[in-house]
């Protein structure tokens, strides 16, 4: 019986031409792997294919490979992480006159890492039933803030380039997406009375803003067309600014439906104040995308529903986009229902994949790729988007806990290298209403203008 499934291969067979320009072939006998160009001679051969990774499982050693000990030059370390059960051999690429035979299951980790087979079925949920990174491999083996999918694949394509000389590979460059969760697009607003009370108590009890508790109530009377300027949370100029001035362009992702009283927006879609925030956002160049609300992420009708509820409003203020994404709410996230709910949804990609209590690399990548429902052994239609950093999970105590300090900047940043030198895509989400003080305002920037 094989590992791969045929449409796994397939698959696999269009992550590889998304990443090196061409049509490769790959075939499995006797679980070995050949990979194959065809009108061309020799082979690539994987003999050491893993069955842990065709498991949903993170209780398994992890080894490591030196790369330059046989010649090759990766991007970040020379030390590469190298999941697997079996012993790494003493030398794992081995050239010959049919090609090249690897003793490791690039491909295998591959599929492993991007379909998150790992993370299906799993009981070692957080609070939120979540997938925790502190219960995935790659935090308990170190990894989590490498791309070792591209890692590897680099390495890949290095092999390749000895086999078939005359071909040349598809370059990629570094880019930057930067997103916004719209979970509060006003600190006063969309607040009856008593909660205008209760976020002035916390204007001087927690954030000691005295001077903001006075304005609140200002504020709040004067917002029932827009969002009133003063307001706290109301960012969306600065940020698209910022995308501007650095040839960005910025997604903002909108909650659309109610799931959880205290947990999801206390806005409508419809709401005017919305629609006018909306209509800027497109006028100014930039993407409107979907927030599913707490408790859709198992729950594929509530995801639909409210991806037409965005689409009906936008339509409705004339707003058109070739392709519509997102990300959802909390990063709530079930491999085996959600993905797939998001492309019976009819949309574009999704954006959620990184972990809320760590940063780094849940799917080992920082490309786009597009999706494979491991549950059900199809593909979607549907891309994935790692999310690689997300602003309450480098800074909030409760996660990492660098606060709004240079130490919190460096981490950013450190993640940030890394995407480019493997010409990769840093995704960067940022909340319009997370800048509680001038550093976080200066972290961003220096983000984002710092190419």
């Amino acid at each position: 019986m094989n590992y791969f499934t045929p449409a796994a291969l397939v698959w696999l067979e269009s992550v590889l031409q998304e990443r090196f320009g061409h049509s490769f072939e790959l075939k499995e006998l006797n679980h070995t792997l050949t990979l194959s160009l065809p009108g061309t001679e020799g082979d690539i051969v994987f003999d050491s294919l893993q069955p842990i990774f065709h498991q949903s499982r993170s209780d398994f050693p992890c080894q490591s490979w030196c790369s330059s000990g046989e010649g090759f030059v990766t991007p970040i370390e020379d030390l590469i992480p190298a999941p697997a059960t079996d012993s790494l051999p003493t030398r794992l690429i081995e050239l010959h006159e049919q090609g090249v035979t690897i003793h490791y299951d690039i491909l295998g980790l591959t599929y492993w890492m991007l379909t998150r087979l790992e993370e299906i079925g799993r009981t070692d949920l957080d609070n939120h039933q979540r997938f925790p990174a502190t219960s995935s491999h790659a935090f308990k083996h170190g990894y989590l803030e490498r791309p070792i999918v591209d890692e590897w694949l680099n390495v890949l394509g290095q092999v390749m380039l000895r086999v078939w000389p005359e071909i040349e590979l598809k370059q990629h460059e570094f880019n930057m997406k930067v997103s916004h969760d719209v979970d509060g697009p006003a600190r006063y607003a969309f607040q009856n009375f008593k909660g205008l009370v209760r976020t002035m108590g916390g204007d001087v009890l927690v954030r000691k803003d005295i001077a903001a508790a006075l304005k609140a109530p200002w504020i709040w009377l004067n917002c029932k067309r827009a969002i009133h300027p003063k307001d706290p949370a109301n960012t969306f100029d600065w940020l698209m600014t910022q995308s501007e001035e650095n040839g960005l362009t910025s997604a903002f992702y909108f909650i659309c439906g109610r799931t959880d009283a205290s947990k999801d927006a206390k806005y409508d879609p419809e709401m005017p104040q919305i629609r006018k925030l909306m209509r800027e956002i497109h006028r100014r160049g930039h993407e409107i995308g979907l927030h599913p609300s707490y408790n859709t992420y198992n729950r594929p009708e509530e995801i639909a529903k409210e991806a037409d509820r965005l689409r009906k409003v936008c339509g409705e203020e004339g707003i058109q986009q070739t392709e519509w994404g997102g990300r959802m709410h909390f990063l709530r996230w079930d491999q085996a229902i959600t993905q797939k709910a998001w492309a019976d949804a009819g949309m574009s990609y999704d954006s959620t994949l990184s972990y809320a209590d760590r940063p780094g690399f849940r799917c080992g990548t920082c490309f786009e790729y597009p999706a494979f429902d491991a549950a059900t052994d199809k593909p979607l239609k549907l891309r994935i988007r790692p999310l690689v950093a997300m602003d309450c999970t480098v800074i909030a105590e409760r996660y990492l806990g660098l606060g709004s300090t240079e130490a919190a900047y460096e981490k950013f940043n450190e993640l940030k290298n890394k995407c480019r030198k493997v010409g990769g895509v840093f995704t960067l989400l940022w909340h319009n209403s997370f800048f509680s003080s001038p550093n976080d305002f200066d972290i961003y920037r220096r983000l984002v203008s710092e190419r």
